[in-house]
């Protein structure tokens, strides 16, 4: 493992998420495997950790999400923003379909065994959180909303350690948010708020 590749406490995972990033969701079943974008993702709870993912029926990822029953939600940096473009908007089924190939090869991906599901990790992100879905078929079919818990997480500990994320010095580094047709903003910078004394107090 490289050495800036970091375990993440589970406690903390949420704060990978919590800012609120396009993510990227990998899947595998039965010698297939996917990776889309997402820009509908958010943590859910603490302990133990958990995840919230939209996955529209359409999609190949959650096909092989449901078969296996687990899936990897990685956070991609602005250096992947065209690569996060092409795999949100690219089908990994029609890909197979037609040239027996799948997005991983097409696009010379980069990835990583993770410890505790089979889908591949992308190399090159700020983080990843391995997932176990948690079965909600009524939610997911009505309103193609996954519940995942966090069962292992990493980070690039370059811009995230102690449970806070730090981009200052590695740009390349920052995180994205997807917002219409292949537009995204940057996370910038860091603000901590201070006490904010009530009026009329001493």
């Amino acid at each position: 493992m490289p050495a800036h590749r970091r375990p993440v406490d589970l406690s903390k995972a949420y704060r990978l998420l919590n800012h609120g990033p396009t993510v990227l969701v990998s899947a595998a079943s039965g010698g297939r495997r996917n990776i889309m974008a997402a820009a509908w993702a958010m943590p859910l709870d603490f302990s133990p950790p958990k995840v919230a993912v939209v996955l529209d029926k359409s999609t190949w990822t959650r096909r092989l999400l449901e078969e296996s029953g687990e899936f990897v939600l990685q956070v991609p940096t602005v250096s992947q923003v065209d690569l996060t473009e092409a795999l949100g908007s690219s089908s990994g089924l029609v890909l197979s379909e037609q040239s027996g190939t799948d997005k991983f090869d097409t696009f010379g991906l980069q990835t990583f065994a993770g410890t505790k599901v089979a889908a591949p990790l992308l190399e090159g992100c700020a983080a990843w959180l391995e997932c176990r879905l948690l079965p909600e078929p009524a939610t997911q079919q009505t309103y193609d909303l996954f519940l995942g818990e966090v069962i292992a997480a990493l980070a690039d500990s370059r811009v995230f350690s102690n449970g806070r994320w730090h981009f200052e010095g590695h740009d390349a580094l920052r995180t994205i948010h997807h917002v219409a047709g292949g537009h995204f903003l940057v996370d910038g910078a860091a603000v901590d708020a201070r006490p904010l004394q009530p009026r009329g107090t001493a």
